[in-house]
């Protein structure tokens, strides 16, 4: 080490320097977390989107790498206008691709333009910090020191984002937060450096890009409500980022909605078909339904047309995300809707992982309803599987009755009738039936059970919607959904995620 090489940092200048690296590889993977994140919500299966993201961006980082090579002289100062330009970018990304996506056409190019940018940005920032700090530590330090600091930096933005960030903070807060610690290392640096030419424009253009980000997080929450309600053309009334799904709720006149991860998961104003058809086919069927398992449904809307018949003793809800059973059971108007199913005394609320729960569960259920949103991502698609079907029957009693939410078998009979395969696959003996909810189009269910369902079935009076001629309409299929050859659906394969997204893809693009 040359402590008397002229152009040797001084200690403060290493400091500040060293302390950059941990904020860089912070700030540099929560960059690269959002981008998979959003891609993920706006544009679904998760891996996928992930895969993408993060291949383009390590490829990025290598182009940034190779490109540092042609900086000659000066790299203090390149690298603190690459630390202001990822500052401006990544601070910003969040923000910019939530008002992008209901307005661009290909939303894709964008995204990926963004994340190849500013991994080309990040790929530029070890090697000119290792170039700055060649003179003051011998090779073996500087790479220990250098790399070090930034794996902490990594370790910390891979526990922080999930579980604190997302949260508490919300996405385009998050990506504001790391921009404004990008530019104040690119500010700390410009002004230890007082001697430095171009040192007063940087730090003008520095100042100027952590006012926008100031600006940007004060009004983060106008920034997220103006996409939402461009993304849905309605108001919104509640919006919340949780560790496991972003909840929307819009209202049109009297009609409200809920959207999860951007998907539209009920309509108030036709609710009622969708949720009577789920579950009266499966309590009319059931002799004694005193014990009942709800599989999803945290809105307890399945819950209350279970609990409106006398004869249930006890339904258990097994719901992943405890904030929608929390807004369902707290909020006045919601819990109108449900009738108040989250609070009443013959319902047990378990937040966890169904996927989980089932496999150390005991006892039997009369009947279980599976309401889980659509296999959109592999996340989805383990509740789909033949290993979970497989712990529901053993979990559904002998003459009990099961109903699994399947999509739509017109717009995705591939998808549709692969979940007939797999809970056959399974041990099930299966019937399938739909109905027409006018928000989403026709729909679809699988009735299962240990012996062939029958077709016999009791409804009580008084339902909105069905009747006994029009639950056994429900049981005949046209030939454009009748039933085709699909495979079973299994965790080493998730061909119900595959198929859905081509499925869909087809029917939106």
């Amino acid at each position: 080490m040359d402590q008397t090489d002229p152009h040797a940092p001084s200690r403060a200048h290493t400091a500040i320097l060293l302390v950059s690296v941990l904020v860089v590889a912070t700030c540099g993977l929560i960059y690269e977390l959002l981008a998979g994140t959003l891609a993920s919500y706006l544009l679904g299966d998760s891996v996928t989107q992930f895969s993408i993201v993060i291949g383009s961006y390590l490829f990025a980082m290598g182009v940034g790498s190779y490109l540092s090579r042609f900086v000659r002289g000066d790299e203090i100062g390149a690298f603190i206008r690459v630390e202001v330009l990822i500052a401006a970018l990544g601070g910003w990304s969040a923000a910019g691709l939530f008002l992008l996506f209901p307005v661009v056409e290909d939303f894709r190019l964008v995204l990926y333009a963004l994340v190849l940018a500013i991994g080309i940005l990040v790929g530029l920032e070890i090697p000119l910090l290792i170039r700055i700090l060649r003179h003051r530590y011998g090779f073996a330090d500087l790479v220990s020191n250098v790399l070090t600091y930034d794996y902490v930096g990594a370790l910390v933005a891979s526990l922080l984002f999930p579980l604190v960030l997302v949260p508490r903070l919300g996405m385009i807060r998050t990506g504001m937060v790391f921009g404004i610690a990008n530019v104040a290392v690119a500010i700390a640096l410009t002004w230890v450096l007082k001697g430095r030419r171009g040192r007063r424009f940087d730090l003008v253009v520095a100042l100027l890009v952590l006012a926008s980000l100031v600006f940007g997080l004060t009004i983060a929450d106008r920034l997220q409500r103006w996409s939402e309600v461009a993304y849905y053309g309605e108001g919104v009334i509640y919006a919340r980022s949780t560790p496991y799904q972003r909840i929307v709720l819009t209202r049109r006149a009297s009609d409200l909605r809920l959207y999860l991860n951007g998907n539209l998961q009920f309509s108030s104003r036709d609710e009622y078909r969708y949720h009577e058809a789920l579950v009266w086919p499966v309590l009319g069927r059931v002799a004694h339904p005193r014990s009942v398992l709800i599989l999803g449904g945290g809105d307890g809307l399945a819950a209350r047309e279970v609990l409106s018949d006398p004869a249930v003793v006890h339904v258990t809800l097994v719901d992943l995300d405890p904030e929608m059973t929390r807004l369902f059971r707290d909020n006045a108007e919601l819990a109108a809707l449900n009738r108040g199913s989250l609070s009443s005394p013959r319902l047990q609320v378990i937040n966890t992982d169904a996927f989980v729960w089932v496999r150390h569960a005991h006892g039997t259920y009369d009947a279980v309803i599976a309401d889980f949103p659509d296999p959109t991502a592999y996340a989805l698609g383990k509740l789909y599987t033949e290993s979970f079907y497989r712990e529901l029957f053993r979990l559904l009693a002998p003459d009990g009755m099961m109903t699994v939410q399947s999509t739509s078998p017109l717009i995705a009979p591939r998808t549709y009738w692969t979940v007939a395969t797999t809970l056959e696959a399974a041990g099930f003996h299966t019937r399938g039936y739909h109905v027409y909810v006018p928000s989403f189009g026709e729909w679809g269910y699988t009735l299962a059970a240990h012996y062939p369902p029958p077709d016999a079935v009791h409804l009580p009076p008084g339902l909105r919607f069905l009747d006994a001629a029009s639950e056994h309409l429900m049981f005949q299929f046209p030939p454009d959904m009748a039933r085709r050859a699909t495979p079973v659906n299994r965790l080493d394969n998730q061909a119900l995620v595959r198929s859905f997204d081509e499925e869909w893809a087809h029917y939106e693009g």
